[in-house]
C-alpha cells in the first residue's frame, strides 16, 4: 500500500511510521519504502549506505535495521537547482534539476530493483509517496508517486493535512488531476492533524464521499507533544522554552543545513532552551552556539561570514561563550576548506574561521560510517571513571587534520573521541572553549549530551534519550491510528 499527500508535509512520514508499526505489533514482517526522497536529514545503514532519515525511523517502527533498500533514490540539494544523486545508498553524481528529470528512467531500475528485493523478504511493503502526485510538470518520467503505484500496481491512500486549511479543496482537486486509472487506484483518503468537534466534520466528510465516490478511511487527530524526526522542514521558531534560567543554545539554520535532527536530543533536555536562528540574526545571546552540518559547506561559511558570523563566533568565545561544529559546521571553525574536484561547490577553497588548528579536503568519496567510541579530551571527559560512550554516524566528503607545528596543537589542542583501533575523531582547541566532529548523533545518549554540556557550562544529568522517547512515540501513534481509522482497512493491514 501507498501513502500519498495532497501537498509536502501532510503528514506521509508519519502516517507510514504508524502503519508500519500497527503491523508490526501484529507480527507480521513489514517494511517501509520511499522510492524517491529529496531530504538532506539523512542516515547510515546496516550495509553502510545512506538513506532518507525518515526511512531510518520508519524502519524503526518495523524494529528493523535500515537498509539501502528503503530508499532507493535520495536527493540532497545542494542549490536551488542541482543535487547530489545518491542511487541504493551511494553518491552517483551531481546533477541540475533538468538533468535529473531525464534520468528518472534510469533511477526507475534501481527504485524496482530495491522493491522486488524487499518484496521477496517481506509479506507487506507501506510505501511513501513525495510532495504531491497531482504536479503537472513533474508528471512525465514519475518515480515517486503515481508513476510508481502504477509500475507496480499498488492501492493508494490520499492523505492531506485539515490543519493548514482547504482539505476538502485539496483532496477533490488533487484526484481530479489524476489520470482515470490513477483516480482508481486511490482506495480513500485520510484526514490527518484534526483539532476540534468532531461532529461538525461529519457533513463535509459526507459530501467528500459522494463528490468522490472514496471513502474517508479516518480523521486523525491532532497529536499534542508529538515527536518523531523531522523528513526534512525545519522552524527557525522552533524553541524549548523561553526561561531565562535555562542553559540558551543557539544554531544558525544555514542555507544548506543537513541534518538538524541532532539537536532533537537538545530540544528536549529540561535545562535546555534551544533556538534555531536565522543566519541575518546579529544579537546572539547563547551560553554555546553550536554551527550544524552542511550540503554546501564553502556556500554556507561564504553566508554566515557575510552576516559577520567571524565577528559573532569570536566575541562569543571572548566573553566566555563555547562553541562547538558539527561535520561541516566542524570544518568551518578551522583554517583552509578546499574542494578540488568541485564535489559541493565551483567556489574552490576559502579560509575557515580560524577557531581550530585543521585543515579539510573535499574528496569525491563520502565517508559513510556507523562509529561508538568514548570522549578521551579531559576537557570534555573529566572524570576518569566516566567512559562517556558516545555513538553516532559519519556522513562526509571531506578529510579534516590538524594543522602540525601550530602554536594551538603544541598547546595541548587533542582529539576529542576514541573509536578504537587507534581511530580519533573531532578536536579541542588549547583554551577549551571550541570543540568539534564529525559525528551526526552527539547528543542522542544521555551520557554523551550530559558530558558535553558540562564542559559547556551546564551542570545537568537529566538527558533526553532519543531512543526511548521514539518509541514511546511510536507506540502512541500506532494506537492512535487503530482507533481513528476504519476497522476493515486496519484489519486489512494486519493480514486478518
Amino acid at each position: 500500500m501507498m501513502v500519498q499527500g495532497c501537498t509536502s508535509d501532510a503528514g506521509k512520514s508519519v502516517m507510514v511510521a504508524g502503519l508500519c508499526r500497527v503491523i508490526a505489533r501484529h507480527g507480521t514482517l513489514v517494511a517501509p519504502f520511499k522510492p524517491q526522497n529529496m531530504a538532506l536529514n539523512s542516515a547510515v545503514t546496516i550495509d553502510g549506505g545512506e538513506i532518507g532519515r525518515a526511512q531510518a525511523v520508519q524502519a524503526q517502527a518495523c524494529n528493523l535495521e535500515p537498509h539501502t533498500d528503503m530508499n532507493p533514490i535520495l536527493l540532497k540539494p545542494s542549490s536551488d537547482t542541482g543535487a547530489q544523486v545518491i542511487v541504493q545508498g551511494h553518491v552517483v553524481t551531481a546533477m541540475q534539476a533538468a538533468q535529473y528529470h531525464d534520468y528518472k528512467k534510469v533511477a526507475m531500475t534501481a527504485v524496482i530493483e530495491s522493491h522486488t528485493r524487499l518484496q521477496a523478504k517481506y509479506t507487506k511493503i507501506v510505501v511513501e509517496g513525495a510532495g504531491s502526485p497531482a504536479e503537472i510538470n513533474l508528471r512525465a518520467n514519475d518515480i515517486a508517486n503515481m508513476g510508481f503505484a502504477e509500475k507496480v500496481d499498488c492501492p493508494v491512500v490520499l492523505i492531506a493535512d485539515i490543519d493548514r486549511g482547504g482539505v476538502f479543496a485539496h483532496l477533490v482537486g488533487t484526484l481530479d488531476l489524476l489520470e482515470p486509472s490513477e483516480q482508481q487506484r486511490v482506495v480513500g483518503f485520510i484526514i490527518n492533524r484534526f483539532r476540534g468537534d468532531i461532529g461538525l466534520l461529519e457533513s463535509g466528510l459526507t459530501w467528500l464521499e459522494q463528490r468522490t465516490g472514496k471513502p474517508v478511511i479516518g480523521v486523525v487527530p491532532f497529536l499534542r507533544d508529538f515527536f518523531l524526526d523531522a523528513e526534512d522542514a525545519i522552524s527557525t521558531a522552533q524553541v524549548n522554552s523561553q526561561n531565562s534560567q535555562k542553559f540558551k543554545v543557539v544554531v544558525p539554520v544555514l542555507p544548506r543545513i543537513s541534518n538538524h535532527t541532532d539537536f532533537d536530543a537538545l530540544r528536549m533536555h529540561p535545562d535546555v532552551d534551544l533556538q534555531f536562528v536565522s543566519v541575518d540574526q546579529h544579537q546572539i545571546e547563547a551560553d554555546l552556539v553550536i554551527l550544524p552540518g552542511s550540503k554546501n559547506v564553502l556556500g554556507d561559511l561564504a553566508a554566515l561570514k557575510a552576516a559577520g558570523w567571524d565577528k559573532i563566533l569570536k566575541r562569543h568565545v571572548r566573553y566566555g561563550g563555547k562553541v562547538i561544529g558539527i561535520c561541516g559546521g566542524y570544518q568551518m571553525l578551522g583554517g583552509l576548506i578546499s574542494d578540488p574536484d568541485a564535489v559541493e561547490t565551483n567556489l574552490g577553497s576559502a579560509h575557515g574561521f580560524g577557531l581550530l588548528a585543521t585543515t579539510t579536503v573535499l574528496h569525491p568519496e563520502k565517508q559513510l560510517k556507523r562509529v561508538s567510541g568514548a570522549f578521551i579530551n579531559p576537557q570534555v571527559n573529566k572524570s576518569a571513571d566516566n567512559k562517556s560512550i558516545v555513538s553516532g554516524y559519519e556522513i562526509h566528503c571531506g578529510i579534516t587534520s590538524p594543522i602540525e607545528g601550530s602554536n594551538e596543537v603544541e598547546g595541548g589542542s587533542k582529539a576529542l573521541i576514541d573509536l578504537g583501533e587507534g581511530k580519533t575523531d573531532g578536536l579541542v582547541n588549547a583554551d577549551g572553549t571550541v570543540l568539534g566532529s564529525y559525528l551526526h548523533g552527539l547528543f542522542d545518549t544521555p551520557v554523551a549530551a550530559n558530558a558535553l554540556l558540562q564542559w559547556a557550562g551546564l551542570e545537568s544529568n537529566q538527558g533526553a534519550d532519543l531512543d526511548v522517547i521514539r518509541e514511546h512515540q511510536l507506540e502512541r501513534l500506532a494506537d492512535c491510528l487503530e482507533e481513528c481509522l476504519d476497522a476493515t482497512f486496519i484489519n486489512s493491514l494486519k493480514g486478518h
